[in-house]
């Protein structure tokens, strides 16, 4: 088979105060078309700026590339715009890791999708309409014709993510660059999309490279791989003969990082304040786009304590987000009532309820669309702390701000730096400091961790359950991830198509589900395992 990239020596530096801070070194790969190659590594070995070089996606004032990249021939490093335009969506698809922030906000997802159809492949408006719309349905949305009319923020991230692949694919390329393409995927379609992946590449024989921190995935999806630390290549070889008799020390210990599931710290009833309440009652929630209206969530009731977790779990477009932002009051609600002890919440207006919110937190499941990319590490977290009068005077918050940066295992060094120099892990890591500055009661984390690698995602999610225990933080847990739901919440409440099918205590429900939904996503979860929580 004949090699149609071949990736030689490509070093990466990014600019930084005049000095060139290495983020790649010397890494080498091939890949054929048909073939498919995996990287993994945690966040900040390289992975993605790897993706990003091959299409000229850094800031040319601020980066610096060497070696070479080659497509038929065609050098892709340092290339000119008019060749890498010729490249990007055409020759080489790519899956971005943060679906936000790659789609138009804009535009609707009908013509963002034909757009690039009608750009590289020479068809019709009607045609490449056509052809949009079958490949939303392939990719698993329920409704492609009524999505192809709706904006990126009218979709849950799920479903956003699966757009994105849908555009990728549509220009048919010979090769597809996916960075995370299943990390806001349920383990229900998860499985689906990766599948499609891999029929997509085979017929029309198109080479792959996925980079993901799911090793299972990567197992799943990769003949070969190559594993990545602090911008290098530590090894490489056949997926099978790295996972199961891996060689680097590196190696063996990211495989040994998958998160246990006992959980480590359990709610006490009765600790924190008993007073503070975060309760939803009958809630609904509905888009309207002209005349159709989308009942998002359908009479959801749930209550949650000071120091208790309460995860919320459902296939993408189940409606967890927006029963999420039903509760900060960041959208309005059609019918029912959030109340925040003894403070009406769905009542409140103007100064009063941002007054309240200081009291609820959310981290976001995409972090580069939550965070400002004007605001360095240091004013990020210095905003909510000054806002809410944390801190009494300068040193306070230069010793809070580095507090916060460590808690999340971000270098305090970095305080200068902005979101896009960081990796997708570590931006989330970032968003969860900023939730935790205010020092509020209870924190909506809306797939908190799902950009993490899994050598991280034990440590972030200790960090959430240990503030929660020890300043009494109630937590709503929104995730796909069955496993991670299982090893950080005391009581879970499953969703359907809007509806809060069957709620209760955590252990019990995943051990003796009551409704079909809940056994058919328990069933989704190949391989899980689901041994006795040992509570502590």
């Amino acid at each position: 088979m004949t090699t149609r990239l071949q990736v030689d020596s490509l070093g990466i530096s990014f600019l930084q105060r005049g000095e060139a801070l290495a983020a790649v070194r010397d890494v080498s790969f091939s890949l054929s078309q048909a073939a498919t190659l995996g990287i993994v590594g945690e966040s900040g070995s390289g992975k993605s700026a790897c993706c990003n070089a091959l299409l000229g996606l850094h800031p040319k004032f601020s980066t610096r590339l060497s070696g070479s990249a080659k497509l038929e021939g065609v050098e892709l490093i340092n290339a000119s715009e008019r060749t890498l335009r010729s490249v990007r969506g055409g020759r080489i698809g790519m899956v971005f890791q943060d679906p936000m922030t790659a789609l138009n906000p804009h535009m609707t997802i009908g013509r963002q999708l034909v757009e690039p159809a009608r750009l590289h492949r020479a068809i019709g408006r009607h045609a490449a309409w056509l052809e949009a719309t079958r490949l939303l349905d392939e990719v698993g949305i329920k409704k492609p014709a009524q999505t192809m009319q709706c904006y990126a923020h009218e979709l849950s991230g799920g479903m956003r993510q699966r757009v994105l692949i849908a555009m990728a694919l549509i220009a048919k390329p010979e090769f597809l660059l996916a960075d995370e393409p299943t990390t806001a995927l349920d383990v229900s379609t998860q499985a689906q999309i990766l599948a499609l992946l891999d029929t997509l590449r085979q017929r029309y024989n198109m080479g792959l490279l996925f980079v993901s921190h799911d090793l299972h995935v990567v197992e799943q999806v990769c003949e070969d791989v190559l594993v990545m630390r602090s911008g290098q290549v530590v090894e490489r070889g056949p997926c099978k003969q790295i996972f199961s008799n891996p060689q680097h020390p590196y190696t063996r210990a990211l495989l040994d990082a998958i998160p246990h599931t006992a959980k480590p710290f359990a709610f006490v009833p009765g600790a924190g304040a008993a007073a503070s309440q975060l309760s939803l009652q009958n809630i609904d929630v509905v888009y309207r786009k002209g005349r159709i209206a989308l009942h998002a969530v359908k009479n959801a009731s749930l209550s949650l304590r000071r120091g208790e977790v309460l995860g919320v779990v459902g296939e993408s477009g189940s409606g967890k987000s927006s029963l999420a932002r039903a509760a900060l009051r960041l959208l309005d609600i059609h019918s029912g009532e959030v109340q925040l002890g003894a403070q009406p919440l769905h009542q409140l207006q103007g100064e009063a309820l941002r007054r309240e919110r200081k009291r609820i937190q959310m981290v976001f499941q995409d972090p580069y669309a939550s965070l400002n990319p004007r605001k360095t590490l240091f004013d990020t977290l210095a905003e909510p702390l000054r806002l809410h009068r944390i801190c009494a005077n300068q040193k306070q918050l230069l010793q809070k701000v580095g507090r916060l940066l460590d808690d999340v295992g971000l270098e305090s060094r970095w305080h200068r730096r902005y979101p896009h120099q960081l990796s997708g892990g570590q931006r989330q890591r970032l968003a969860i400091a900023r939730a935790l500055a205010p020092e509020p009661e209870f924190l909506i984390a809306d797939e908190a961790v799902s950009a993490l690698d899994v050598s991280v995602q034990a440590q972030i999610l200790d960090l959430l359950l240990r503030a929660c225990k020890e300043q009494a933080i109630g937590m709503l847990f929104i995730t796909h991830d069955i496993a991670v739901v299982r090893y950080v919440a005391d009581r879970v409440a499953v969703m359907h198509e809007g509806v809060i099918v069957e709620q209760g205590d955590t252990e019990r429900l995943l051990r003796q589900p009551a409704h079909a939904y809940t056994r058919s996503l328990l069933g989704a979860c190949l391989g899980l395992e689901l041994p006795h929580t040992k509570k502590q």
